[in-house]
């Protein structure tokens, strides 16, 4: 089978009436956004910001981009795009693994949900294309890993994907998430609660290998294999094939972060976790548990680590993986350097359905709220792992205590009356590295247009030196300039849809490169990054209509206010004001609103 040009095939399903469609995007779409991100946030636009996130008005957006499923090193990405239950935000979150991939196999680009159906189903997806709606009753109350059982035991396992939500999404936790290959999630954004909102179990692809429809076959080899030998330079200490991912996974920034003092632990109320970092480290999971490297397709990276906790109370436990962000979240900064009692959690997350980051921050700030006696009984201590992994399940649940932290850490705070103790932009939680440690970073996070986000804006790149840019993290001027020219990047290769971990190895002119070979159009650096800052704008442009305006772009007081007291940052602080200032100007926003003019120049009105 030969893969249609991009863009030709989106199915819209009604799940209220059960009406199925296909249609062609409007080419100007595609022109303008690209696909998978930028194309789900016009989608999203289209359904109207005024809509209750968990409402059947909400669109729930899986979306291929155009270089998805090809055989375009670290292609394996789609992305889910909807209104956020979390923050009221427009949010679009990236899976790997092999479901976006085996989509573009049989033939589409991409499937938008909308209504609600009275009873639970999910969506299969047959290798010539067709789509049905299906009865999931016997599989409702079903976790992720049985569920995905449950669905190979009916299909058979051989080109088989299986994209679903577990009890969390089922009841509707802010931060549920969508799991495929057991766990690849959409992790962040709350996208599975809009799954169970819409009572969609799951999405099952059964599709085998397909190639892309080339207009230049030689041109487009010659282009691949420069990408990838720019992911596998040997001389390049940081392309992603060459430098830690590979051996150590994301985790191998664990130690990095700790020594410059910009890994927040309990609750970021202090800013290193001294020697106890190495403990949850990617060099002690590799020098310990370390049994695999699986990895999503055409990915010669294999940055998944696949552990196996050989003693202890979770002996026997098989997963994927211990990576950096829920390591740091259900780790340092829950005060616990427990490396298996981590992996159990991560593994509870991916069966469960819940976002770990948004987890550990919820945890971390009860935690914290217990330390001050600001909760009428009960509370978590720090470190308490049993009571860790008993609290997830009532939370998934919505049991007890878990009732308020299923609503996410900043919902949870306000609750208890001390919001001040949520580390979070727009309602989301913030990742692992610390505003203080790491300035850009900081500035990422407040100006994210999905909340609190390393991914917007990947400045650590950067700031740890990973990409040849000279960014000292300690030092806010230039970081305005820095964050936007990220963000634009990162909007664009989350559009093609490739893994973030290409900009360690690629620039604008390789992706305009393989999109242009792809798609057989013309199109230069500059374009590139002249689409990513429409997309990036779009969002804005979105989240203004959705009430986000001015004053929205912050940070919470701590990094403000408190100054860092450990490693490489101490007696540091965000100097958000006067990063935001730098970024306006760059953005020309006024206080964080995108002037009409603006929307004009990109073509956007």
């Amino acid at each position: 089978m030969e893969l249609k040009r991009f863009g030709d095939a989106i199915v819209h399903i009604n799940l209220s009436t059960g009406d199925i469609e296909t249609r062609p995007t409007p080419s100007d779409w595609t022109q303008k956004y690209i696909g998978a991100r930028g194309l789900g946030v016009r989608y999203v636009l289209e359904a109207g910001p005024e809509v209750e996130a968990l409402s059947p008005d909400n669109v729930l957006c899986f979306l291929n981009g155009p270089l998805s499923g090809s055989e375009t090193s670290m292609s394996g990405r789609w992305a889910c795009v909807t209104k956020s239950p979390l923050t009221g935000t427009v949010t679009d979150s990236h899976q790997g693994g092999w479901a976006g991939a085996r989509l573009r196999w049989a033939g589409l680009d991409g499937l938008i949900f909308e209504g609600a159906s009275d009873t639970p189903v999910y969506c299969f997806v047959d290798e010539n294309g067709d789509v049905s709606i299906r009865d999931a009753s016997d599989c409702w109350g079903l976790n992720i890993h049985a569920t995905v059982e449950h669905f190979r035991d009916k299909y058979g396992k051989k080109n088989l994907s299986v994209n679903a939500i577990g009890i969390a999404g089922e009841n509707e936790v802010r931060f549920a998430a969508w799991v495929n290959e057991d766990d690849r999630a959409f992790g962040r954004g709350g996208t599975g609660a809009v799954g169970g909102s819409k009572k969609l179990k799951a999405i099952v692809i059964r599709a085998s290998r397909a190639k892309s429809q080339i207009d230049d076959p030689v041109a487009w080899k010659t282009v691949r294999r420069e990408a990838l030998d720019a992911i596998r330079d040997e001389k390049n200490l940081t392309s992603p094939k060459k430098g830690g991912l590979s051996v150590y996974g994301t985790n191998v920034l664990m130690n990095i972060t700790n020594e410059i003092g910009a890994l927040g632990t309990r609750n970021s109320q202090v800013t290193s976790f001294g020697e106890r970092a190495e403990a949850v480290s990617g060099e002690f999971v590799e020098q310990n548990i370390l049994v695999g490297d699986p990895t999503c397709h055409a990915c010669p990276v294999a940055c998944k680590k696949e552990v196996e906790i050989k003693e202890g109370p979770y002996k026997g436990l098989q997963m994927e993986s211990v990576e950096y962000e829920p390591a740091w979240a259900l780790g340092s900064n829950c005060d616990n350097d427990d490396v298996a009692s981590i992996a159990k959690m991560i593994d509870q997350c991916n069966d469960l359905g819940m976002d770990p980051i948004e987890l550990g921050n919820a945890l971390s700030m009860w935690m914290e709220a217990t330390d001050r006696g600001w909760l009428d009984g009960g509370g978590l201590a720090w470190g308490d792992t049993a009571a860790m992994v008993a609290a997830i399940e009532a939370i998934a649940s919505r049991e007890g205590d878990g009732a308020i932290l299923a609503e996410g850490p900043a919902r949870a705070a306000e609750k208890i009356g001390h919001g001040e103790i949520a580390m979070h932009v727009k309602g989301q939680a913030l990742p692992a590295y610390d505003p203080r440690g790491l300035k850009g970073m900081g500035l990422g996070y407040a100006t994210s247009n999905r909340g609190a986000c390393h991914l917007r804006a990947y400045v650590a790149a950067a700031e740890l030196g990973v990409v040849p840019i000279d960014a000292n993290p300690l030092d806010w001027k230039g970081k305005g300039e820095l964050v936007k020219a990220f963000q634009d990047l990162h909007a664009f290769s989350d559009s093609l849809d490739l893994c973030k971990f290409s900009a360690f190895a690629e620039d604008a002119e390789l992706y305009a490169k393989q999109y242009a070979t792809a798609m057989g159009v013309e199109i230069s650096a500059e374009d590139v990054v002249r689409a990513g800052e429409r997309i990036y704008n779009l969002e804005r442009y979105y989240n203004n209509l959705a009430g986000f305006r001015e004053g929205s772009d912050i940070l919470p007081q701590r990094y403000l206010d408190e100054p860092s007291t450990m490693g490489g940052s101490k007696g540091h602080v965000s100097e958000l004001d006067d990063m935001l200032a730098e970024y306006y100007a760059a953005r020309g926003w006024k206080d964080g609103v995108v002037p009409e003019d603006k929307l004009r120049e990109l073509g956007i009105l």
